[in-house]
């Protein structure tokens, strides 16, 4: 694996120097201009992406198969283009150059020609998911990418062990210092680095089921696992159940679980915790990836959860399956 990414890596970096010569300058904004397969007519959104969610930017309507979108970005930013019928974005940097655009609804696949940043980012798209992928390596052949940068705050925030997290976002140029996919990496950074092993959980209040406001410092003196889930997680709720089986063996041995969920939907929350039989305490603002406490501890993705000790140091993180049965009858069964 490593060696085909190598393969790829040195053939991406050639496409980028070739493109960069060849984009075509649309003055001082973008120009796309597309075409959608199977739609004659209808309307076809262009959406920013922020904090893992897509926001309606602008509307343009498909004429004859045909579309096109004007405006100016800062820099080059990942955006999403959704036409009626389609059931998420597909996603695409946008920067100011004319870029040509083709959208296939049915194998949900979109092609861009004249923008070196898409050059980049759909060559490494089908990989980056995959096992094994060299992260490091991307961002070492193009430390000045904006789609590089993407891919290492978006993919491998809580992949890469933080201190390999750190010297990887120090190989980027500090000239994408303001791009805000860094800067909001390196305030997780700035967060991660505060709850690790042996450091203190950081306070907190949030409204229970009822609305009732509960501070983490109401369970010093137990065991707490702060699990950081939602119902509409489906790794979360395939976790659960052996949450359930953890809490059902040790909960009379100085141990409870405080569950903090991404929700937005209070009935689905409800519902979720019901369904489950989760009957431990449950906290949400149901702001979603605007969760305030997730932001406090750097949670960027779910299901995760801390383990703090009755004094509210942090022991474990990220213990689920057999780990966390093993984590806790090392500490609870003396």
């Amino acid at each position: 694996m490593m060696g085909m990414f190598r393969a790829l890596r040195n053939t991406i970096a050639a496409a980028v120097v070739v493109c960069l010569a060849g984009c075509q300058s649309s003055g001082s904004g973008y120009v796309i201009e597309g075409t959608i397969e199977g739609m004659q007519t209808g309307e076809i959104y262009l959406k920013s992406f922020r904090n893992k969610m897509f926001f309606d930017l602008d509307t343009a309507q498909v004429t004859n198969g045909s579309f096109r979108f004007e405006g100016t970005v800062e820099q080059p930013l990942l955006h999403g283009l959704q036409a009626e019928g389609m059931s998420s974005p597909l996603q695409l940097f946008v920067e100011n150059c004319t870029m040509k655009v083709r959208i296939h609804p049915e194998q949900r696949s979109i092609e861009v020609e004249g923008s070196p940043a898409n050059e980049l980012f759909l060559a490494v798209a089908p990989q980056v998911e995959q096992d094994g992928f060299d992260i490091v390596g991307l961002v070492k052949a193009n430390p000045e990418s904006h789609v590089a940068a993407f891919y290492l705050y978006r993919y491998f925030t809580y992949v890469l062990p933080l201190d390999e997290l750190k010297t990887t976002r120090a190989l980027l140029s500090p000239s994408l210092n303001t791009l805000p996919y860094l800067q909001d990496l390196d305030q997780i950074i700035q967060k991660l680095e505060r709850v690790q092993i042996g450091q203190k959980a950081p306070e907190f209040s949030l409204p229970d089921t009822a609305g009732v406001s509960v501070s983490l410092s109401q369970f010093r003196g137990k065991y707490v696992l702060l699990d950081f889930w939602a119902s509409w997680c489906p790794p979360c709720r395939r976790e659960n159940p052996n949450v359930v089986a953890a809490y059902n063996a040790y909960r009379d041995k100085n141990f409870t679980v405080v569950g903090i969920s991404l929700d937005r939907d209070k009935k689905r929350w409800l519902k979720g915790i019901a369904d489950d039989n989760l009957t431990w305490t449950h906290l949400s603002d149901l702001k979603y990836w605007d969760s305030e406490v997730a932001d406090l501890y750097g949670v960027r993705a779910i299901p995760s959860n801390l383990l703090l000790d009755p004094e509210g140091v942090i022991v474990a993180r990220d213990i689920r399956e057999e780990a966390l049965h093993e984590t806790l009858k090392s500490l609870l069964d003396r």
